[in-house]
């Protein structure tokens, strides 16, 4: 195994029933940030320009629309309210990685973020993921220890998948697989606009994902693409235009952007491509995956070796 790649853990898995065979196990419930106080306060991504400021209603009106076309696939959000201290918080994707199953019932790993101007976002997502009976576990705080960011994290056919180099460390991986007894297998990310895997990576069902090879380096990809039997392999384009920041609700995508391509493609496995505009959120560098956290992705039921 070359040093851009990782496998970690063994964990065994196995999986839990759906009602449509073939859809993905998780996907039906969401942990959203009301955008109470979003703005562009610094910049740590390519996308961010304080002097381009989001504008507060059309922020509302797209988080709301999110929301809404998730309910109206059959989903379900939960909402957190928005720190006043933090203003990239309403990117809940990166709050942490919440479980259910397992021998505890609930857990979760905390984010710890590269970026100081984020860290405080982990103190809210503690209290609101204690509140409920999760198990938590966190890597490290305040700049000691491995930095973890959720967004980077996929469960994926009884395995997490998980990105690192910009944000995510390697070593972050260990931990994953060590305290969720899983395999882990890491894939690195060098392009500086996809910083995190959910720019990259979209799960469809248990067979299909989108993948755009282009943010990986050329061993990550060609690991990438070999665990998924099915890919929509995305070009560097389209994947630009955020498509695959989406989230799926059995067979609903719902998506920020969809090129011609990958809607034909979409629209030929069955699924319906319902597109939320998010060009505010866009001036924070994040879409709708980023916008929302699956909370029913099933440790120890769900992920199954194959």
């Amino acid at each position: 195994m070359s040093d851009n790649q990782a496998i970690i853990g063994t964990g065994c898995v196995e999986t839990k029933s759906r009602v449509r065979a073939g859809e993905l196990a998780w996907g039906g419930e969401y942990l959203m940030v009301e955008p109470e106080h979003f703005r562009v306060d610094y910049a740590i991504n390519p996308y961010m320009d304080p002097r381009d400021q989001p504008d507060p209603a059309a922020t509302r009106d797209q988080w709301s629309a999110i929301a809404e076309a998730i309910g109206a696939a059959g989903g379900r959000v939960e909402v957190l309210g928005q720190r006043p201290d933090a203003p990239d918080m309403v990117y809940a994707m990166n709050l942490g990685l919440p479980f259910m199953g397992g021998p505890t019932g609930r857990l979760a790993v905390l984010s710890h973020m590269r970026f100081p101007e984020r860290r405080m976002e982990t103190e809210s997502a503690h209290a609101w993921f204690a509140d409920r009976g999760y198990t938590l576990h966190r890597f490290g705080s305040d700049g000691v220890g491995a930095h973890f960011e959720a967004g980077d994290a996929f469960a994926w056919r009884g395995e997490l998948v998980v990105g690192y180099g910009p944000r995510t460390e390697r070593l972050a991986l260990k931990h994953l697989a060590h305290e969720l007894d899983i395999t882990v297998r890491g894939v690195r990310i060098t392009h500086p606009g996809m910083y995190h895997l959910d720019l990259a990576f979209c799960p469809l069902d248990e067979t299909r994902a989108m993948v755009c090879p282009d943010a990986f380096d050329a061993a990550s990809a060609r690991t990438l693409l070999g665990l998924v039997p099915d890919p929509l392999v995305l070009t560097e384009a389209e994947a630009m235009t955020f498509c695959a920041n989406s989230v799926v609700v059995g067979r609903t995508v719902i998506m920020p952007a969809c090129p011609d391509r990958v809607r034909g493609q979409l629209e030929d496995w069955g699924f319906e491509v319902v597109i939320v505009g998010v060009s505010e959120f866009l001036k924070g560098g994040g879409a709708i995956r980023c916008l929302t956290n699956p909370l029913d992705v099933t440790l120890g039921r769900d992920l199954r070796t194959r």
